[in-house]
């Protein structure tokens, strides 16, 4: 328990830093960046190193400060909930159901670009994770009116 209240301590000194960052980055859509993800709960995915970083990619761009972006990972993983794709000369996957947001002042270094057709396949991925077929409606909706649905 000490060693991991240690570790959160560390990542406060992280927020600290970034919060404190002026100088925003230039990103684009498709372009992969160390990210100071930091500690989260439970299964969610967690940044490593001094930075409590890890690799996400840019799937879309809100405006120069905001973003949604997908972590990803170097080690491969099958499922509807990651995607993998080559990227610099080895396989990476990204980790769908860990999407969110972040803002821009948690991107460190970019690491480089997906090739646009790797980037149209993750994209895809994630929205078939995502969509809901017309017949697979929640079980509280069942019974409920057609008119008051949502």
């Amino acid at each position: 328990m000490l060693e991991y209240i240690f570790a959160v301590l560390e990542w406060c000194k992280v927020v600290i830093f970034l919060g404190g960052k002026d100088k925003r980055v230039l990103f684009k859509e498709g372009e992969i960046w160390w990210c100071s993800i930091g500690m989260n709960v439970g299964v969610e995915v967690y940044g490593k190193g001094r930075k409590f970083e890890r690799p996400v990619l840019i799937l879309k761009k809100f405006d120069n400060n905001f973003f949604f972006g997908v972590p990803i990972t170097s080690q491969i993983k099958r499922g509807d909930w990651y995607a993998s794709v080559r990227f610099a000369d080895k396989m990476v996957t990204a980790v769908l159901s860990q999407a969110r947001t972040f803002d821009a002042r948690r991107l460190n270094e970019r690491m480089g670009e997906l090739p646009d057709n790797h980037f149209r396949e993750i994209k895809q991925a994630f929205f078939h994770l995502i969509e809901t077929p017309e017949n697979d409606e929640p079980a509280d909706m069942a019974g409920i009116e057609e008119s008051i649905r949502p």
